[in-house]
């Protein structure tokens, strides 16, 4: 029987190739395709497919957020984050939601079919450079020592938690006691400090310093 795989990205030239690697694999077919994190807990759920491999990074619900949910709706799928980010914040937070294994994007083409297998089979999968990553915290000379300083205030972290968390302005307004017009300054400030771009690119930093609310 074949592994009936999903494939969530926002990148198409990405996803292409995913496809194209995955058609090469007589035990596996594809049963959907998705580019943002709304679409794909919709897909999820109509097509319930064995595995799901999920980007991080998607416009609207961010991948981490539809890990979390679709486990608790469907833990019998197996969920594989293929991903650019190799962070360890991006690693723990997708295999605390519920994730079952974790892949580099840049070894997807040698990794990715061996760790679909792995995942629907019951196992869990790491990356090898994902694996040294995470074992580095636990190693007797790992830095203890550093600090990482946001260049955020308390203020922008709570602005970031709810953005990130996908409230709109209008409520982020309310539930803060302050102006839309506030809000945005704060989301303008944001950027500035950070060299961002996109709401996008805030959402992956929050993601990554830990500021969503999983």
């Amino acid at each position: 029987m074949s592994i009936r795989v999903m494939l969530a990205d926002d990148h198409r030239m990405l996803r292409d190739a995913l496809i194209l690697i995955l058609k090469n694999e007589p035990d596996m077919e594809i049963a959907g395709v998705t580019e943002d994190g709304s679409s794909t807990m919709t897909l999820a759920r109509d097509c319930r497919p064995d595995v799901l491999v999920l980007d991080i990074a998607m416009p609207g619900v961010n991948g981490v957020q539809v890990a979390q949910t679709l486990y608790k709706e469907m833990p019998q799928m197996r969920i594989l984050v293929l991903s650019a980010y190799m962070d360890k914040r991006f690693v723990q937070e997708s295999l605390k939601a519920g994730a079952a294994g974790y892949v580099s994007k840049a070894a997807a083409a040698t990794e990715l079919p061996r760790a679909i297998r792995a995942v629907a089979a019951g196992q869990n999968f790491l990356s090898p450079e994902v694996t040294s990553l995470v074992m580095g915290q636990f190693l007797p000379d790992a830095d203890t020592t550093a600090t990482n300083v946001s260049p955020l205030s308390a203020r922008e972290r709570e602005v970031l938690r709810l953005v990130a968390d996908g409230v709109r302005t209008t409520a982020i307004a309310r539930r803060l006691g302050i102006t839309e017009g506030t809000v945005e300054a704060h989301r303008r400030n944001m950027m500035r400090k950070l060299d961002l771009r996109t709401v996008a690119e805030l959402t992956k930093y929050a993601v990554r310093e830990g500021l969503t609310s999983l």
